[in-house]
């Protein structure tokens, strides 16, 4: 009697042991990336995740698993509730510190650097990729045409003209964009030259496709409201 006692003791203590140990989380000693990962919390261009052994209801996450995939549980681009959540299937590979992903939705490829990975934490940051890298420079050297083109109030629309600017893929440009005479036009128009041998560049490089539409040429210049604005 004593003995089955004794016995019925190790199996409560076994069911016992192995009932915490399945609600902890499940971590792969091999590679900590792997499993479910929630609760996200952004800090400018990292974001840092909590490890979790399942998605919670109704919750962004994320989830690495041994054979490669990848599964982001989102309630997609709009933010509008009621929200609905729903998955998003995937592959991964390690390639440490990156973490190359591609997505059935988009972006459909892009690439996490590893800031740090603990058993309880992951801290992420996206790594653009080349393109994304030369199409933030283009949109910086068109900041700087927006911001010139627009640094002078519009009184007098005879004090004002209009170029083209950019390059579409497919030939011409992308528009156009009025300017005053009050401005150091010479370094104006280089940089409209400076921006439109870019795209073509850029257009070439990563093989963009576009329309093949010739936007409209406009007539004049009108100032509105100390605005310019093309009138076509």
């Amino acid at each position: 009697m004593k003995l089955i006692l004794k016995l019925l003791t190790v199996f409560s203590l076994i069911f016992v042991f192995n009932s915490c140990e399945n609600n902890d989380p499940i971590i792969d000693s091999n590679n900590l990336l792997l499993g479910f990962w929630i609760e996200p919390t952004y800090d400018n261009e990292t974001t840092t995740f909590k490890r979790s052994n399942s998605f919670k209801e109704n919750a962004y996450g994320i989830s690495f698993s041994k054979n490669g995939d990848f599964i982001t549980q989102t309630s997609g681009w709009c933010g509008t509730p009621p929200l609905t959540f729903f998955k998003i299937n995937g592959t991964f590979s390690l390639n440490e510190p990156l973490i190359d992903i591609t997505s059935e939705s988009y972006p459909t490829n892009y690439t996490w650097r590893i800031v740090s990975l603990t058993e309880n934490e992951l801290i992420v940051k996206r790594e653009l990729t080349s393109q994304e890298k030369d199409h933030r420079a283009l949109m910086d050297l068109f900041y700087e045409i927006q911001n010139l083109a627009y640094s002078v109030s519009c009184s007098d629309a005879n004090d004002w003209l209009f170029t083209a600017y950019g390059a579409k893929a497919c030939g011409g440009p992308q528009g156009y964009i009025p300017y005053s005479n009050k401005i150091d036009t010479v370094a104006f128009l280089q940089k409209i030259e400076a921006y439109t041998q870019a795209e073509k560049e850029y257009n070439f490089n990563h093989g963009v496709a576009s329309t093949c539409d010739i936007p409209a040429i406009p007539k004049s210049v009108v100032c509105e409201n100390g605005y310019p604005t093309l009138k076509y």
